[in-house]
C-alpha cells in the first residue's frame, strides 16, 4: 500500500471526513467509527509510517508526539483522573487493520486485563 492509497493519509489530506478532536503539526486525532469504548480516539501521525517495524531512531520525536497527544486528549475528554488505555497494534496478527501507525485511546468504562 502506498501513502496515496492509505485511508488515514486521505483523512490527513482532508479527502475523507472524520470527527477530529485534536490536531498538531505532527498528529491528528479523530473518533473511531467502530468504537470499542465510550471514548475511542485514533491518534495518527500526519506522516505515513506503515507499522512500528518501519520506525527508526529519527522517529522518536514523532512517536513521542502521539503519546503527548493522547495525554492531552484524555484530559480534554475527562478521562485523565479515572484512567484510560493507549494501544498501538503492529501487524495483521495483532489486529492492525489500517497500515498507518496509530494509537487507540480508549476510556469511559472499566477496561479489563488482559485485553482480547
Amino acid at each position: 500500500m502506498t501513502a496515496q492509497d492509505c485511508l488515514f493519509c486521505r483523512i490527513v489530506a482532508g479527502e475523507i471526513p472524520a470527527d477530529v478532536v485534536y490536531q498538531s503539526d505532527t498528529a491528528i486525532a479523530f473518533r473511531d467509527i467502530n468504537p470499542q469504548a465510550p471514548t475511542h480516539v485514533l491518534i495518527i501521525p500526519r506522516r505515513h509510517v506503515t507499522t512500528i517495524n518501519d520506525l527508526d531512531a529519527d522517529d522518536q520525536e514523532l512517536v513521542g508526539s502521539l503519546f503527548l497527544a493522547a495525554k492531552a486528549i484524555a484530559q480534554q475528554e475527562g478521562l485523565a483522573d479515572d484512567g484510560y488505555r493507549v494501544v498501538m497494534n503492529c501487524g495483521e496478527g495483532a489486529g492492525q487493520s489500517v497500515f498507518h501507525i496509530h494509537l487507540h485511546l480508549l476510556g469511559g468504562r472499566l477496561l479489563n486485563w488482559p485485553p482480547g
